[in-house]
Parts: structure tokens; C-alpha cells; sequence
């Protein structure tokens, strides 16, 4: 689970480090082959080009670097739970999941109108992001819900059985889904109030999102925290794709900077190239996710409580990372 009330300081820019150290020697130097007797296939060594890398390295510093960088698990946040029993008055939860790479929010919307539980809309100057607000309440407290073009779903004040019961119907309006062991283990939970008197929407130091009561700005304010929470989810489940392929790939790098053999075949090579590709290819494809939206161009004060809730995620750092593969 990710804990949601410590500032993000992962060594994840150590892992493009890491992977195009590791790609750069599959370009630089030939592979020597030499066939298995008892499966016939080929293998690839660096037998003789390994120690020379290790003695550049020794020159230029990126051994040493390469030393210190004993791969890093991600490092997992607890989650601020709160019970819903035990919770102070005028506290509240906020969830945020990343589901599947994209919804179809226009059959989404139709879905949720025959279901006639929630009344949903998309928001404004926005065809990517539907809003459904809960038509029968069971406090005071309303219960909304934001449903993100890109696969995330960010839930106010909903409690764990409506919650599993949305996930669920959400499955039939998903493209490439993901595993629900992916789901629950990269989500974030929030904790958030009502501002006092006409203070602005901000998000504390304790971790916990203010939120403005004015009637007339609180949905958007609700929509600018959802925003951030979903890109941060978002980025988790990229970050554990990587995590993956650098654990795939941890054997090759120890064994470059202990000058050992290395012996690869053919297919293994162009397969870790071909997964590190795609990986690639998808972060490219959801590039704009990683920019701030042109929604907030128009609102200064929406861009900067985005800008300060992407600040708490550590979203820009995260992100520069991904952009690095």
C-alpha cells in the first residue's frame, strides 16, 4: 500500500541510470556466441569486453556509481487510515485507484443513468473526466465521484462496500484492465475537511486536503485534488512495471561491475529491449498526463492548489524519471 501523508523520497532516478548504463553496453560492444552442447541454442558473452568496461568505468566514475546502486525497492507508503467508527467529526476520506490504461466515459455515463444511483456529468470544458454524484445520501456529507479518461477513479467520502461495488462495475466500461492485486496495492488514501469560515482549498502539512466550503467553487476544488491524486496513482502502477524490469535485469548489472561473464541469448537480449520499448511507448503515449492540464490555464488559483498537491506526491521528480527510459 502507498502511505499517503509522507513526502515522496524514493531513488527511483537511479533506475534510468541503471537501465541505460545496461543497454548502452549491449549497443557498445559485440557479442561473442558460443552454441550450447546440450540445448543448441547460442548464448552471448562479454567474456572479453566486460573488463575493459570495468576499467573505463574505474576511469570515468561510473563504476563506483554503478557500486552504489544495489537496487532499491520502492519505497512503500503507509496508508493514513482512518477508521470510519474511530474518526474525529469533520473528517472524511478521499480514495484513488488506477483501474485499467483508459475508460469509455461516454458508456460509462450511460451505465451510471441506468444504474439511476449516482447522477453523472462531465466536467466542465472537459470531455475526459465525468464527475457522479451520489443521489441518495446517507449523511450529510456528499458523496462524489470522478472517473478519469486515463483509467483513474478518485471517490469522496465512500465508504469500503461502495467502493468495491463501483471497482467492480467500473470492469465492463475498462480497456486493458489491470489485476485487482495491482489495484488495491498502488492506490492512495487521503484524509480531508471542511476550511473554516472562507479560507482557500490548500493541502497541509499533516497531509490532509482543506477544503473550501463555498458551494459554488468546492466541486471544482474537489476536481483540482482528484486531479493530482489520479496522476499519482497513475504513475505507481508505471513505477511497478519498472520496478519489475529492473528486477529482471539485476543479475546482467552485478555481474558487469564484478567483471564476470556474462552469457545472454539472442532472444533474452532483443526481449528486455522489447519490453523496455513498450514500456516506453506507453509512458509516451499518456505524455500529456505528465504536463499540467490546459484546464488550468484560466485559473490561477486552481493551478496552484494542483501544483502544490503534484509538490506533496512528489509528481515532478516521479515523472522526470519516467521521461528518462
Amino acid at each position: 500500500m502507498i502511505m499517503s501523508f509522507f513526502s515522496l523520497k524514493t531513488p527511483r532516478c537511479l533506475y534510468a541510470v541503471k537501465i541505460n548504463f545496461l543497454f548502452s553496453t549491449f549497443s557498445r560492444f559485440p557479442l561473442l556466441s558460443k552454441k550450447n552442447k546440450i540445448t543448441g541454442l547460442k548464448t552471448y558473452n562479454f567474456s572479453t569486453t566486460s573488463t575493459s568496461l570495468v576499467q573505463e568505468s574505474k576511469v570515468k566514475g561510473v563504476h563506483d556509481n554503478i557500486s552504489s546502486l544495489q537496487l532499491k525497492k520502492r519505497l512503500i507508503r503507509k496508508k493514513k487510515l482512518v477508521d470510519n467508527e474511530k474518526k474525529a467529526p469533520g473528517l472524511f476520506n478521499v480514495s484513488a485507484f488506477a483501474t485499467a490504461e483508459e475508460y469509455d466515459l461516454e458508456q460509462l455515463v450511460r451505465g451510471l443513468k441506468n444504474q439511476d444511483l449516482y447522477e453523472p456529468k462531465f466536467i466542465e470544458n472537459s470531455t475526459d473526466v465525468v464527475v457522479a454524484s451520489a443521489k441518495y445520501q446517507l449523511e450529510e456529507e456528499p458523496r462524489d465521484i470522478f472517473f478519469f479518461r486515463e483509467g483513474s477513479v478518485v471517490m469522496w467520502n465512500v465508504n469500503d462496500l461502495e467502493s468495491s461495488n463501483l471497482l467492480s462495475f467500473l470492469r465492463q466500461y475498462e480497456n486493458d484492465s489491470y489485476s485487482n492485486q495491482l489495484i488495491e496495492g498502488e492506490n492512495e488514501i487521503m484524509t480531508y475537511k471542511h476550511q473554516e469560515g472562507s479560507k482557500a482549498s490548500v493541502i497541509e502539512k499533516n497531509g490532509y486536503f482543506g477544503l473550501n466550503i463555498n458551494p459554488d467553487s468546492i466541486l471544482l476544488d474537489k476536481y483540482t485534488f482528484s486531479n493530482a491524486l489520479a496522476l499519482s496513482v497513475k504513475l505507481a502502477v508505471w513505477e511497478v512495471s519498472l520496478e519489475k524490469y529492473i528486477d529482471s535485469i539485476e543479475y546482467v548489472t552485478e555481474d558487469l561491475k564484478m567483471g564476470k561473464r556474462i552469457k545472454m541469448s539472442r532472444e533474452q537480449v532483443l526481449r528486455k529491449h522489447g519490453e523496455l520499448f513498450a514500456l516506453r511507448h506507453l509512458i509516451n503515449l499518456s505524455s500529456d498526463l505528465l504536463d499540467t492540464p490546459d484546464f488550468y490555464w484560466d485559473n490561477e488559483q486552481l493551478e496552484n492548489l494542483y501544483l502544490q498537491v503534484c509538490s506533496y506526491f512528489g509528481i515532478s521528480k516521479r515523472t522526470k524519471v519516467m521521461r528518462r527510459l
